[in-house]
């Protein structure tokens, strides 16, 4: 009943921190794309959405060298391998070095020709190549800080790394208020005060070696090469999430387009900023069992792996539920509250997407848990094919197929259907881990 309890307290511990962060994360997001709507108008609007696939790919890069590394990181810790656990941070520190290198190389040399790509037209190509230039310099801070919260939270301070995320957050929403209204930097002014948000971030996340709390440095080896592939397989499932957020934006925009033309496409842009902060929810918990998970693992403790998971997916299911009763009941004045012009017709279309877009919730919050789960435990298969599965092979041709049959009403239907079929698929690779393990 002890090693229960405790196995409760942590999981609380670690995702309620966790959560917190990442809610703040989602309104950081929101706060940027408010500011620069107001500041710099359509213009300023639509450099951020061309620009939101690039920043999404360093995010996402940042992130599959974190929680990869991280995870290998707590497995050793598991088993008290101390050098090994300074041998995979210094790979994931090399391997970020190297994928820096290529991202700023980009942004001095080829940003005309990724602004291009981006779909830019004449009137937006100058901000969206401003915008593009600056996120690609600045992405060594992107990274390192993606890095260090998530081996911080592994070593054991989910309270550390939950205050800086919080305070890049909020010291972005902060500085793109300054930026762009008094000092009136416009849209260099926003992209700077992104790029700076990470780099505050690490510096509040020094503190970990400063209290020297730590249990990992930079130690170098030959056997750090043979760790990238590992930290690469391990932490793929978080690049195809950041990734595939990007993609399925820009082809959902595309067909809504030529159902219901631009108004459609608002509606669309409602549902999608309010899905950010509900996926951040189910993301925190996701990311809170990470170190744990793999601590377990690595210890060989099968019995805390099925508790923490168990209350993983019990604490998706509870909150789904309160957060779709909550959506459902108040459709229409959360799609008021971004419909500023009252277009009737809008309101229509942003109130029955929200009643239908969001029954996907409960299983889109145990998919991100389930592929946490098989990550933490290093089970490469099963989570890089979750996420693939609700990232690419599934949603595209499930969104292209039902707005066909059934227009707007099959957009809305996407996302549900999408992720109750990986659900399932889940689910069935969770059987067999578990008459493996017996």
């Amino acid at each position: 009943m002890k090693q229960k309890n405790s196995c409760f307290s942590q999981f609380i511990h670690y995702t309620i921190l966790n959560v917190f962060g990442m809610i703040g994360l989602s309104c950081y997001i929101l706060a940027d794309t408010f500011f620069i709507a107001k500041g710099l108008g359509a213009k300023g609007l639509a450099a951020l959405n061309l620009a939101i696939p690039v920043y999404s790919l360093i995010h996402g890069s940042g992130l599959m060298l974190g929680i990869g590394g991280a995870a290998k990181f707590s497995v050793f810790r598991g088993q008290k391998a101390r050098e090994q656990s300074n041998y995979v941070f210094s790979a994931a520190i090399c391997l970020m070095a190297v994928f820096a290198s290529f991202f700023m190389l980009a942004g001095l040399l080829f940003t005309p020709a990724i602004t291009r790509w981006t779909g830019a037209s004449k009137e937006t190509f100058a901000m969206t190549q401003t915008y593009l230039r600056v996120i690609l310099l600045f992405s060594p801070g992107f990274m390192l800080n993606d890095i260090l919260l998530s081996f911080v939270k592994n070593d054991g301070n989910p309270g550390l790394a939950m205050s800086a995320m919080l305070a890049g957050s909020f010291s972005n929403i902060f500085l793109d208020y300054v930026f762009i209204f008094p000092l009136r930097l416009g849209i260099f002014g926003a992209v700077l005060a992104t790029g700076i948000a990470p780099i505050i971030s690490i510096s509040i996340l020094s503190r970990h070696w400063f209290k020297k709390q730590n249990h990992f440095h930079f130690q170098w080896s030959n056997r750090i090469p043979s760790l990238a592939f590992p930290i690469l397989s391990i932490g793929f499932p978080s690049l195809v999430g950041e990734a595939a957020s990007g993609i399925v934006i820009l082809a959902f925009n595309f067909i809504i387009l030529n159902i219901l033309g631009t108004i459609g496409v608002a509606a669309y842009g409602i549902i999608a900023n309010i899905s950010l902060v509900v996926i951040s929810v189910f993301t925190g918990i996701a990311q809170g069992i990470q170190p744990l998970v793999s601590q377990a693992y690595g210890k060989k403790q099968k019995s805390d792996i099925r508790q923490i998971g168990c209350y993983a997916i019990e604490a998706v299911l509870i909150l789904s539920f309160l957060i779709y009763l909550l959506l459902f009941y108040f459709a229409s004045p959360i799609a008021a509250a971004f419909n500023s012009e009252g277009d009737a017709r809008l309101q229509q279309i942003a109130v029955t997407g929200i009643k239908l877009s969001f029954t996907s919730i409960p299983f889109a919050g145990f998919n991100l848990v389930l592929s946490m789960l098989f990550t933490s435990m290093e089970r490469v298969f099963p989570a890089q094919a979750i996420s693939l599965l609700r990232g690419f092979i599934l949603i595209l041709p499930m969104a292209f197929l039902l707005s066909f049959l059934a227009e707007m009403t099959g957009i809305w239907l996407a996302v549900p259907i999408t992720e109750a079929v990986t659900s399932g698929i889940g689910i069935i690779f969770l059987i067999r881990e578990t008459i493996s393990e017996r």
